[in-house]
């Protein structure tokens, strides 16, 4: 490695990147360095912008640049029914996926006591007023089906019956075009268990 702190630092700064080594992270830096200086110029203006101005929807906890993020600013989706995710990134892969019109309320995370996740961390204030409102009918559970995102529908599900609003949970199974030999038991057992009329 060169003895530039400079290019150090920028390495290092590559490197908080999701899936990012250090060897990734040098092979970056010396392209920008190298090969497109203007482009790192471009990257580093629109990182800096994007941190600044972009902050939660009020509502959804989404991120965007205002108040409320487009989709809860759209006053024709459906009002009575709310999908919760665990990311804003599952918004944008419901939204290009299905037909959904409801609205979305993004947890930002799942519960993980162990790393200090509690109901507080994921905004569930927010979501019992949501819920007390009477406006929401169906509570859409779409949280990923791991042990933290099964844990978290579970008490999602607790919090919604308490309202008296009722719960689904996204159906998880056999992918398209996937063989059943190559799938896992725990996926194929959920599959099994969520068979529904053909």
């Amino acid at each position: 490695m060169s003895d530039s702190s400079l290019l150090n630092e920028m390495v290092d700064a590559f490197k908080c990147l999701p899936g990012v080594g250090a060897r990734t992270a040098q092979r970056m830096s010396f392209h920008l360095l190298e090969h497109d200086r203007e482009a790192g110029l471009r990257l580093a203006s629109a990182i800096q912008e994007a941190i600044e101005k972009i902050g939660h929807c009020e509502s959804c906890r989404t991120l965007t640049e205002h108040d409320l993020c487009k989709i809860c600013s759209n006053a024709n989706r459906d009002a009575s029914k709310l999908c919760i995710v665990e990311n804003p990134s599952d918004v944008i892969a419901l939204e290009q996926a299905t037909d959904y019109r409801g609205y979305y309320f993004v947890l930002m995370g799942k519960l993980s006591p162990l790393d200090g996740i509690g109901p507080e961390q994921l905004g569930l204030d927010l979501l019992e007023k949501r819920l007390e409102s009477g406006e929401v009918a169906e509570l859409i559970l779409a949280t990923n089906p791991t042990i933290e995102g099964e844990v978290t529908a579970h008490y999602l599900h607790e919090l919604a019956a308490k309202q008296g609003v009722q719960a689904t949970r996204i159906a998880h199974g056999v992918p398209v075009g996937g063989e059943l030999d190559y799938v896992d038991s725990g996926t194929l057992s959920h599959a099994f268990d969520g068979r529904r009329a053909y």
